[in-house]
């Protein structure tokens, strides 16, 4: 015997709550497009919309990057939910948060107002959201989902949201069943199903205030505003890891280092033992990264910072051999491609470290450092260093920092380096 379980059906004329939010947020929708200037066809689609009367809007720092570091190239045109289009200009950007504000030349438009509790970051866990924009340029789309609070593992503040966020959507709002704000479509995890992320509301409220009276941003202001940005991330990134008085002390063989444990880091180990044919060296490994960094353009992302130790061992390669092996380890690697437009060329020092004999091994240690040609006193720095106290065995450290000050990465790099200890008697 079936159970039949048997729902009322809605009201004739009644609308979903879908239905509601969407309609009543239609008006106010934009598809944000960055076109050539040469020819007018578009380069990248987004979404946005309206935050004032006066044509004020909010979308993704990312929608409109190719326009702020190329504005000799590419310009910006809006197309709203009634097919009209027109002319955009950049007021403010905030690229830790990936937002930026844009205004259209219209007066009393409708517009959307941001949920109090979302500025106030007190959402419940569960609410339900409406995400809202231009998927692929097929038309405005809106996407039922769930609010899960802010990403524990991200440095960057982002909503987790469990709703299908797809490109052309960056820059979108998402809803509530009020109609307003509580967040900005960014990002969407490859992956994974359904694991969205959103820039939390109250970062727009605060970049919307500071755009209220601006005049239309330069190159030379868009270039500024990055350095000073980045600048003041990267400060508070850095003096996190200063103050991170417990690290995590792990051994390798007769050495131990120190591994962060701050929250916003993830980290992994893997081996090499159960590997066929039999390795002749033995790899144990850990790497901690960062989950997020910060996009500046398409080809330059920053913030990262990632560092990696490996144990080796041998009892089958002679002193020379093992040499070979460990200097292909050694390389930093993770050195960007030079191309002459965004970063300088790298500089290395290579150098020695006695060491402490009570403490610290001897090492080799490798320092390069690129300049970011647009963005002052910021550089991509990579560090590796290499044990030098045996032949059949020895540690291999790196670090990775990307979009760092010279001091705070001299300093990472001495707290790094000093990590690197005895554990027990080799």
């Amino acid at each position: 015997m079936l159970l039949m379980l048997l729902l009322p059906l809605p009201e004739a004329g009644a609308q979903s709550n879908a239905e509601q939010v969407f309609a009543g947020a239609r008006a106010s929708l934009l598809q944000i497009r960055t076109l050539v200037s040469e020819g007018g066809r578009q380069s990248s689609i987004g979404s946005g919309f309206l935050v004032s009367a006066d044509g004020l809007a909010i979308t993704n720092y990312h929608v409109v990057s190719q326009f702020a570091l190329e504005p000799a190239s590419y310009r910006l045109e809006y197309l709203n939910a009634d097919g009209e289009r027109g002319p955009l200009i950049l007021l403010a950007i905030d690229v830790a948060a990936d937002l930026a504000v844009v205004k259209l030349e219209a007066k009393e438009q409708p517009f959307l107002s941001f949920d109090p509790d979302s500025v106030a970051g007190v959402n419940p866990k569960g609410e339900r959201l409406y995400s809202i924009g231009n998927p692929l340029d097929l038309g405005f789309t809106i996407v039922e989902g769930v609010h899960n609070g802010l990403v524990e593992k991200s440095y960057v503040e982002r909503v987790h949201f469990s709703g299908a966020i797809n490109p052309g959507m960056s820059g979108g709002p998402a809803l509530t069943t009020e109609q307003q704000v509580a967040g900005v479509n960014v990002a969407k995890l490859l992956s994974g199903e359904l694991v969205s992320f959103l820039v939390p509301a109250r970062f727009a409220a605060a970049l919307l205030e500071r755009a209220r009276g601006n005049a239309p941003m330069s190159l030379d202001d868009v270039r500024a505003e990055i350095s000073r940005q980045l600048l003041a991330w990267q400060e508070g990134l850095y003096q996190q890891l200063a103050n991170d008085a417990t690290p995590t002390e792990v051994t390798f063989g007769p050495y131990r280092v120190r591994e962060s444990e701050l929250p916003w880091f993830s980290c992994w180990a893997s081996t090499n033992a159960d590997e066929r044919p039999k390795p002749r060296a033995r790899l144990q490994s850990n790497q901690c990264t960062m989950q997020n960094g910060v996009f500046i353009s398409g080809d330059l992302d920053t913030g990262l910072l990632q560092l990696s130790y490996r144990h080796a061992r041998t009892d089958q390669l002679n002193a020379w051999q093992f040499a070979a092996f460990l200097s292909q380890l050694y390389s930093p690697g993770n050195q960007r491609f030079h191309d002459g437009k965004r970063l300088t060329a790298p500089k290395c020092h290579d150098d020695f470290i006695q060491g402490d004999s009570a403490h610290q091994p001897p090492l080799r240690a490798l320092f390069c450092a690129q300049a970011y040609k647009e963005f002052a006193n910021l550089y991509d720095v990579e560090v590796a260093a290499v044990t030098q106290d045996a032949t059949e065995y020895a540690l291999i450290a790196k670090l990775s920092m990307r979009g760092v000050s010279y001091p705070n990465a001299l300093a990472q790099t001495r707290r790094f380096l000093d990590g690197i200890r005895w554990g027990e008697s080799p």
